[in-house]
Formats: structure tokens, C-alpha cells, sequence
């Protein structure tokens, strides 16, 4: 009895360092899960308004994408990227997640435009789905 069970220890020991050989490997670790896109970010926040919408690209772009902060540019280009409308007037709708307390304006600018990135508030707000805690 004592024999077979070290022969399936031995066995186990094996398979282990052949997976831990495996994992590393640097090839094997680039075989990561695919990065959301901002489209599936969308369709999986379900935001209902422009507002809304705003708050969750800025959300993506200081999540996904490592931005510190964001500007008007960056906005429009993750409407685009999301292929959803972009809406007349972007500032406004920053405005107003600006007055719920989901934004602020930072002392940096970027191509001379202002910007801004989520306040603690705004991220655990888009964290739960648009809803206050």
C-alpha cells in the first residue's frame, strides 16, 4: 500500500513540474483572456443616458486603458470606439456628472484641453450598475 501511494505522489510531483514549467514559459503567459472592448464595456453597463454614457468611457479609459485623466477628445473618440452617437455637446454632459459628484476636474491639461477623471463615488457608481449605494 505504502508503495502505491508514493508511486502516485511521484506521479502527482511530476505533472506538477511539467505545469510549472509551462506557466514559466512567457509565451504561455501572453495566452491572457482578451481585453474587453469599450463596445462590450456598453452593452454590459447598460448605461441609460448620455450622462451616464459619459461617466462609463471615463470609467474604461481609467480602468482598461490606464488613462490618469481624460479630456473632450478622449470622450469622443470612446463614443466612437463604442460606435454609439456622440452627442452635441460632451462638457455638458461632464457637467453634470461633475454636479452628482461622479467627476472632477484635474490641475492637468492635455492638448491644452481641460481634464477630468472619475471620483471615488463615480467609479463605485458605474461599479454598481448605475445605482447609489
Amino acid at each position: 500500500m505504502n508503495e502505491e501511494i508514493k508511486k502516485i505522489l511521484d506521479d502527482h510531483e511530476q505533472r506538477i513540474k511539467a505545469l510549472e514549467v509551462l506557466l514559466s514559459d512567457k509565451e504561455t503567459l501572453k495566452l491572457k483572456k482578451k481585453k474587453l472592448s469599450l463596445k462590450e464595456f456598453i452593452l454590459l453597463k447598460k448605461p441609460k443616458d448620455y450622462v451616464q454614457k459619459t461617466l462609463a468611457i471615463g470609467y474604461y479609459l481609467e480602468k482598461y486603458d490606464g488613462f490618469t485623466s481624460f479630456n473632450v477628445k478622449n470622450l469622443e473618440k470612446g463614443f466612437r470606439d463604442a460606435k454609439e452617437i456622440v452627442p452635441k455637446n460632451i462638457n455638458d454632459k461632464v457637467i453634470k456628472n461633475i454636479a452628482k459628484g461622479h467627476m472632477m476636474e484635474t490641475k492637468e491639461k492635455n492638448d491644452k484641453l481641460k481634464t477630468w477623471n472619475l471620483t471615488s463615488s463615480g467609479e463605485r457608481f458605474v461599479e454598481n450598475g448605475f445605482k447609489e449605494e
